[in-house]
């Protein structure tokens, strides 16, 4: 599982959207990159570290998520998180706990059944008891419904790991469809995918 984000948890952006790509054989979203480097788009990524939605051109978005479509078992879970419901001072004050509500949120709605489980997250935060605390939260959340006999949560750059840069592709084409009303990246997709928007209220 390979999880990523797009817009903000501050005012930059009306909803905040969390990305979960899972597949069976992570090797095969490498084979694809590795393809485009070397062939499609080799001039476009000559200098380019990682592939990062905010910064490609849209034939590359488009290519990338009709690659996908090719993966099998691939599914994509998306946590959109409209900021204008979030009542809570305690959430709206502590992004590193709203982050970890909202990525609670996700874990919740993926079910896994008798599985191993490696999770990827672009590594952003900094102090390991962040990373900890996050861990923690996510793996208590994933485990109310999944029946998993592992799970390993890793803190991964994203340059290293091309699942997390198709996470990123994917979690930025969720956002450019609820904060600018323009479909035509997800438009593309045809793997499997859930789609769940959340807010905060005094019950959660």
């Amino acid at each position: 599982m390979f999880i990523d984000e797009s817009g903000d948890l501050g005012s930059q952006s009306d909803y905040f959207v969390l990305a979960a790509l899972t597949v069976k054989d992570p090797l095969l979203l490498d084979r694809i990159i590795k393809n485009m480097r070397r062939n499609k788009f080799k001039k476009q990524l000559k200098d380019a570290q990682e592939i990062k939605a905010n910064s490609s051109s849209p034939e590359l978005i488009n290519y990338m998520l009709t690659q996908l479509n090719t993966v099998p078992d691939a599914k994509v879970c998306y946590i959109i998180l409209d900021k204008e419901s979030c009542y809570s001072p305690y959430l709206l004050n502590d992004k590193h706990k709203l982050y970890n509500y909202v990525a609670g949120k996700l874990a919740e709605h993926i079910i896994l059944e008798d599985a191993d489980l490696s999770v990827r997250i672009d590594k952003s935060k900094g102090k390991q008891i962040l990373r900890d605390d996050f861990n923690n939260y996510f793996e208590k959340k994933i485990n109310e419904k999944s029946t998993l006999r592992k799970i390993e949560i890793y803190h991964s750059y994203s340059h290293a790991w091309t699942g997390i840069q198709f996470a990123d592709v994917l979690a930025w084409s969720q956002f450019q469809k609820v904060e600018h009303g323009n479909g035509e990246f997800m438009d593309i997709l045809k793997i499997e995918q859930e789609v769940y928007s959340v807010w905060y209220k005094k019950s959660d």
